[in-house]
């Protein structure tokens, strides 16, 4: 399943979902105009890629049912 590249993508998706919670959470902890500034767009950049990591998480597990 690791050397799978459709589960790799899978694993960057949400790596990259981390990334994002991960910078938004630092801004949101230390405030400021970072905060001020970017926030609003952290959160929309987290909604997008959450959105795109679970829509693969549910085609790769379609397609591991179909290949039996």
């Amino acid at each position: 399943m690791p050397s799978d590249p459709f589960f790799i993508v899978v694993v960057i998706a949400v790596l990259v979902v981390l990334v994002i919670l991960m910078v938004g959470l630092g801004g949101f902890t230390k405030g400021g105009d970072f905060n001020r500034k970017y926030a609003n767009k952290i959160m929309r950049w987290r909604i997008g890629a959450q959105a795109v990591a679970v829509a693969l998480i549910v085609l790769y597990v379609l397609y591991r049912r179909m290949q039996g």
